[in-house]
C-alpha cells in the first residue's frame, strides 16, 4: 500500500497534520521529507499551506538540498494564488521564524500595495513592545527599504523605540530610504539620547547625511556625538568630508 492509498480517504488538512513529522524532520533520509512534501504539494490545497510553512522554520544539511526543497515549496504555494493568501499570512502573524519567506510568497502572488498593507498591519501590531525575537521586526522593515505607501514611515518611526537595538538599526536603514522628514526629530532625539547604542548613534548620523535632514534644535547636542569624517555646515545639514 504505497502514501497515496493510506491517505485516501483523508481531507487535505487531515494529510497536512499526518505528514507535519515528517515534513519538519531535520535529520534521517532526505527522502521520506520530500515524499512527504510532494504528498502535500499535489493535493494543490490551501488547506496544506500551514504545514508546507514550517518547511522555511528549518535548516537541513546539505545546503543544497535545504534550498531545492524550500524553492520546491515555495513554488507550490505561489502556484495556488490568491486562495492560499490566508493561509500564508495567518503563518506571518503566529510564527516569528521564516518571516521573510512569507512575505516574498505574498509578493509572489499580490501587487505592491496589497503586500505592503498586510506587511505594515503586522508590523503596527507588533509595534515596539518587547518580542523574544525581534528578527521579524527586522525583515518586515528591510521589506520597506525605499517603498512609499501610507503610513509606513509612521510604523517605522514607532520601531526607533523598540527595545532591540537591532530592530532600531533595521528602522534607520529604512528611513534613510523612505527620506520622509517626520523621521527628522525622532532621530536626533534617538542620537542625542545618552542611553542609546554607539552603533545607534553612528547610523544615526550617517541617516542624517543621507536625507539631507537639518539639526536645528539639536545642532550643540549634535556636535558632541559626531566622529570623524562628519561635520554640520553652516546651513545646519550633516556633512562627510572626503
Amino acid at each position: 500500500m504505497g502514501l497515496l492509498d493510506i491517505f485516501k480517504s483523508s481531507t487535505p488538512a487531515e494529510k497536512a497534520e499526518k505528514l507535519k513529522k515528517k515534513v519538519t524532520q531535520k535529520y534521517g533520509e532526505a527522502q521520506a521529507r520530500q515524499k512527504a512534501i510532494d504528498e502535500l504539494v499535489q493535493t494543490r490545497s490551501p488547506d496544506v499551506v500551514p504545514v508546507l510553512m514550517q518547511r522555511f522554520t528549518l535548516v537541513v544539511d546539505p545546503q543544497t538540498t535545504d534550498a531545492d526543497e524550500k524553492a520546491m515549496v515555495f513554488d507550490a504555494i505561489s502556484a495556488q494564488g490568491e486562495q492560499a493568501v490566508p493561509k500564508v499570512v495567518e503563518f506571518l502573524k503566529k510564527n516569528e521564524a521564516a518571516s521573510s519567506w512569507a512575505v516574498k510568497i505574498l509578493a509572489d502572488i499580490l501587487d505592491e500595495p496589497a503586500v505592503n498593507t498586510i506587511v505594515l498591519d503586522e508590523l503596527r501590531r507588533l509595534g515596539a513592545e518587547y518580542t523574544r525575537d525581534p528578527e521579524k521586526k527586522s525583515v518586515l522593515l528591510h521589506f520597506f527599504e525605499g517603498k512609499q505607501h501610507d503610513g509606513i514611515a509612521e510604523a517605522t518611526i514607532t520601531m526607533l523605540k523598540d527595545m532591540s537595538d537591532d530592530v532600531k538599526m533595521a528602522a534607520l536603514r529604512t528611513l534613510g530610504t523612505l527620506k520622509d522628514v517626520k523621521a527628522r526629530e525622532p532621530i536626533l532625539e534617538l542620537l542625542t539620547t545618552d542611553e542609546t547604542a554607539k552603533r545607534v548613534q553612528t547610523r544615526c548620523i550617517e541617516v542624517l547625511h543621507e536625507t539631507g535632514f537639518e539639526v536645528q534644535g539639536f545642532r550643540e547636542k549634535v556636535e558632541k556625538k559626531l566622529v570623524e569624517p562628519f561635520f554640520i555646515d553652516k546651513s545646519g545639514v550633516v556633512k562627510k568630508r572626503g
